[in-house]
């Protein structure tokens, strides 16, 4: 910039039109791109607040400071969610020491076992960003923080049928599609979801949308039955089911339930693994009538799309897909509490804990 050019609102002369509205400390780009030292210096100077587990048992709010650009994207962020399953595994340091680079979320900060900065569904409105963004609510991976700066490619918008407040189950439900198409079920297939928690509940809810199905949620905590009731699908016990399956999925990082499928597997049927143990150790029956059913047995994993799906696929249209699909408002049923982000770290470790957790939505 020229010594003697105003620091108001004068512009490089190669620089498109922008705009900027000063509200508070907030910026808005309106169109185009320029640079100015007065535009650097307000966009430099952002403190956010993020939720740290810093040991096992333990988080801290820190406060950092966010250097924006003009090709970053500003989030304030209006909801989180907990994912319970995975949070409560980082929060007790079970992150095997062979998963700790697999395990880095998007925009994880910190190294595992501790202290880091982990969680990944975030629900924010733009406040800086290209002029047709701003205002808008999308969802991004990303941990429990306040404000939050990221990538343009990095966004999700959030269709206008979604109501924030409900977009936080679009990771889970990101994770409950990739592990119907894992499992390959069809039209008129027997399923059978063992565990009814945020996956587990959405996995059933996607396979009984098939035509002709017939799915069954299976629960040791028969408080879960009208959850399924709700989302349309059969509930069972486990000490109450009958019959042979064409599908079974685990969704309860169990190796009881998940040898329970395999002994009410029909022959040649397919078994999806969705659980992740962390470090602990499973014991399955091979033995008995597995080989002799010819069993399919396989992993599913979020982080992967699977192959017979990747010529046409990509995370993004997987996201956005998964998106659409919170369009139901039975949904909400999966909303187990709220909590507003300034009471955070007192409660999250409770939440986390607790058993009767489902997806439990930070309020910000």
């Amino acid at each position: 910039m020229g010594q003697n050019k105003n620091l108001s609102f004068v512009w490089e002369q190669r620089a498109q039109w922008i705009i900027c509205s000063i509200k508070g400390n907030f910026i808005e780009k309106i169109y185009g791109e320029a640079v100015t030292e007065f535009e650097e210096k307000h966009l430099n100077d952002r403190n956010a607040r993020a939720l740290w587990q810093v040991a096992p048992g333990a988080v801290a709010l820190r406060e950092e400071t966010l250097s924006l650009d003009q090709d970053t994207v500003l989030l304030l962020t209006k909801f989180s969610g907990i994912s319970r399953g995975t949070e409560g595994l980082v929060l007790q340091g079970k992150v095997p020491p062979s998963e700790y680079e697999r395990m880095r979320g998007p925009n994880m900060e910190g190294q595992f076992p501790f202290p880091v900065k982990y969680g990944y569904s975030n629900v924010g409105r733009v406040e800086w960003g290209p002029s047709e963004l701003v205002g808008r609510h999308v969802f991004v991976l990303y941990p429990h923080q306040d404000i939050v700066k990221t990538r343009l490619e990095d966004i999700n918008l959030i269709p206008e049928s979604v109501p924030p407040s409900r977009a936080v189950l679009a990771a889970n439900m990101e994770t409950a599609l990739n592990i119907v198409w894992d499992a390959q079920i069809q039209p008129g297939d027997r399923v059978a979801v063992f565990g009814a928690g945020v996956v587990g509940c959405l996995t059933a809810y996607l396979a009984g949308r098939i035509a002709g199905t017939e799915t069954i949620l299976i629960d040791t905590n028969g408080q879960r039955q009208p959850i399924a009731d709700a989302l349309g699908v059969t509930f069972s016990s486990p000490h109450h089911l009958s019959g042979s399956f064409d599908v079974l999925i685990n969704a309860t990082a169990s190796d009881e339930a998940l040898n329970l499928a395999i002994a009410h597997a029909g022959k040649e049927a397919r078994i999806v693994e969705a659980s992740w143990y962390g470090d602990r150790r499973a014991s399955i029956t091979l033995g008995g009538a597995f080989h002799a059913n010819r069993l399919q047995l396989v992993s599913s994993q979020v982080g992967t799309i699977p192959a017979h799906k990747t010529a046409r696929w990509t995370y993004k249209r997987r996201m956005t897909k998964a998106l659409e699909l919170l369009s139901d408002a039975r949904l909400d049923i999966l909303i187990s509490g709220e909590t507003a982000f300034e009471d955070l770290e007192a409660a999250y470790p409770r939440i986390v804990n607790a058993p009767d957790t489902l997806c439990h939505r930070i309020r910000y």
